[in-house]
């Protein structure tokens, strides 16, 4: 059964050293406020954490959908206890909204395929794709992106192509879960054992499109408002979906925002054009601005760089730079918290002395 789930021989060969004292392999199929559900060789399970690692794990190292974790489980009961996360071959990582010191969340694991769903309504929007195709290349996954809702947009043929010079070698469908347009092109992308994660924000229709891909109703959906095509999280969990072709497909909820997270060279592949043509000018250390031989500033002139591009290129740069200078200075703090941590209890130490004599 756990093969069906992308298990194999090589994982088994690279995972030998955690399959010990009696813990299996299993994989995460749905994730929901610190509750797993996970599938073995000897079927699925209630899972929690164990105690152990539920108190040694980092942040980032607790469990989501599409992870391979090792169980201890009790088959006559039907539950189990995770007691630890098999290193993940790719993960989907964004920035941790909300205030104190970043952080990265991990919203899906070992997945092979980044379905990138945009929708073609007047939240479209090619700076959003770009920002979702540079955290898709950081994350090791392959990036395909989706347009839906192709049935109610006039213009599907020019935002395709619009979407296809920022896209640089991703695939681009535009499908439409409602008149089937383009969902049996985009379903021979998915293969049988591999993972395919849907990323996109509320209400793109990626319940919808999981439903239309399992020919059946997996998921349920909801309406969006009118008012402004906006929707609410109707997925509320993640969920891992076998398929009736044999592939798996990993149902995210919708992000109101993607806040990149470390994702310097996922930038650099998603905007690969722009870093080429700073290769060619004639200082290295050029700004962009007004030095001369900027092959940069030659590309704007002549159009064969647009203003936009660029200007969301500069943009996600002064982001990840913003997050470095963040992290570094929260990283400073708690060092000198420690250090005055550690004097004060120097200092208690001799005073308790000095009171012995």
């Amino acid at each position: 059964m756990l093969e069906r789930y992308g298990w194999s021989d090589a994982l088994r060969h690279r995972y030998a050293a955690y399959l010990v004292d009696g813990l299996e392999p299993a994989r995460v199929t749905v994730q929901q406020r610190g509750r797993y559900i996970v599938v073995t060789d000897t079927g699925e399970y209630a899972t929690s954490l164990a105690g152990k690692f539920a108190h040694e794990a980092s942040d980032g190292d607790y469990p989501v959908a599409g992870d391979w974790v090792a169980v201890g489980a009790r088959h006559g009961e039907g539950v189990a206890a995770i007691r630890a996360l098999l290193p993940r071959a790719s993960k989907f990582v964004r920035r941790e909204a909300g205030p104190g010191a970043p952080r990265g969340q991990v919203v899906a694991a070992n997945v092979d395929i980044a379905l990138l769903t945009v929708s073609l309504n007047s939240d479209f929007s090619l700076r959003r794709i770009e920002r979702y195709l540079s955290s898709a290349w950081e994350s090791g996954a392959e990036p395909v992106v989706v347009l839906t809702k192709a049935d109610s947009c006039p213009e599907v043929g020019r935002l395709r192509v619009e979407v296809e010079a920022v896209a640089f070698g991703a695939p681009v469908y535009a499908v439409s879960s409602i008149s089937g347009e383009g969902i049996a092109d985009l379903a021979e992308v998915l293969e049988p054992r591999k993972t395919a994660a849907l990323l996109g924000s509320s209400g793109v229709g990626k319940s919808t499109l999981v439903n239309a891909l399992a020919g059946t109703e997996r998921m349920p959906v909801r309406e969006i408002r009118e008012r402004d095509e906006t929707g609410k999280h109707t997925t509320t969990h993640r969920e891992l979906i076998l398929l009736p072709s044999g592939a798996l497909i990993l149902d995210t909820p919708g992000m109101r925002e993607l806040g990149l997270w470390n994702a310097h060279m996922g930038v650099s592949s998603a905007f690969a054009e722009v870093e080429a043509l700073a290769t060619r000018c004639r200082f290295h250390d050029c700004r962009h601005r007004t030095e001369p031989g900027c092959a940069i500033q030659a590309a704007l002139k002549n159009g064969s760089l647009r203003d936009d591009r660029w200007q969301a290129y500069g943009k996600l740069q002064r982001e990840l730079t913003f997050q470095r200078n963040k992290d570094d200075w929260a990283s400073r703090m708690g060092t000198r918290r420690d250090r005055v941590r550690k004097y004060k209890e120097g200092r208690a130490r001799m005073k308790f002395k000095r009171g012995d004599e």
